[in-house]
């Protein structure tokens, strides 16, 4: 597993060994439709990162008590196979060493891959503004625009749900496909939509992957498919709490730096934070 750039995630200060929490970064992008850009993220997402205090006071601590490893970046070479594989085999020996992995992409397509090593034991929630589920696109299996798909095909249709979508395609098999549109969360309500998605998972220990453009471009302009009407940075907040101790590991993708001054690489940063917080929160309150 090829691994380069000495730059780290802020306060990711323990060795491998040592650590609960292991980021690594997946700068691919040969798959993006519209504009490209997100192989530059994880270097930007760690930049940023810098821009924060270790101490979240919400949570009442510090990240310089939370044991977390930075593994650096895959190479960003190949085509999106051998990304697939290469991400996956980069997942596995963090979840096979007990750890919770945090990934930072790169497009959609890392996120399958990652699903992958975890097995089918767990449930997925996908914050995206697409549907995502086509059975390929391009001629490509693996194109981001088919992850939701992928990711089902690994833990059962059933055990995956996108939340925030607000983008479908006549190419895609959607009546088979479980999401909640962001209009309906408009109208009801974040928290209970959310809860009634989440009843229809199995009880099982669940994924998280964050497609940056899930938020509404007004926040997160820096994405490679902006979709307007979309969740704020609270919505997304409130589902990484409500997760809290379920919660095995977590993605953000889709961060494209070219296209907003910054905002969105602040914004990926942080939300990495909260996982990272919120996780080791529930693991220290039993």
């Amino acid at each position: 597993m090829p691994i380069r750039g000495p730059l780290r995630f802020a306060d990711a200060n323990s060795e491998f060994t040592e650590s609960h929490f292991v980021v690594i970064g997946a700068p691919f992008d040969k798959t993006t439709t519209f504009r490209s850009g997100t192989r530059f993220a994880p270097t930007t997402i760690r930049e940023a990162s810098a821009n924060f205090e270790p101490e979240m006071f919400e949570h009442g601590l510090s990240f310089s008590d939370i044991p977390f490893h930075d593994s650096g970046d895959l190479f960003d070479e190949g085509a999106v196979d051998e990304m697939v594989a290469s991400v996956e085999e980069g997942a596995r020996r963090i979840v096979e060493a007990g750890k919770f992995p945090v990934v930072i992409g790169g497009e959609h397509s890392v996120t399958p891959p990652v699903v992958q090593a975890f097995g089918k034991d767990i449930a997925v929630v996908i914050i995206d503004a697409h549907l995502d589920y086509r059975e390929e696109y391009q001629g490509l299996r693996n194109s981001h625009a088919c992850a939701h798909r992928r990711v089902a095909d690994i833990v059962g249709e059933g055990n995956v749900f996108a939340f925030g979508v607000r983008s479908v395609s006549n190419e895609e098999d959607y009546d088979s496909a479980v999401y909640v549109d962001a209009f309906r969360i408009h109208e009801h309500g974040c928290e209970e939509e959310f809860e009634r998605a989440l009843s229809c998972l199995k009880e099982r220990p669940i994924y998280l992957s964050l497609d940056i453009d899930g938020i509404d471009p007004a926040f997160a302009p820096g994405t490679g498919t902006p979709e307007p009407f979309g969740l704020t940075p609270f919505d997304v907040k409130r589902v990484i709490n409500r997760l809290g101790g379920r919660l095995v590991g977590f993605d953000v993708v889709e961060v494209s730096p070219p296209y907003d001054n910054g905002n969105t690489s602040i914004l990926a940063a942080r939300f990495i934070k909260e996982v990272i917080a919120v996780k080791w929160k529930a693991m220290n309150s039993k």
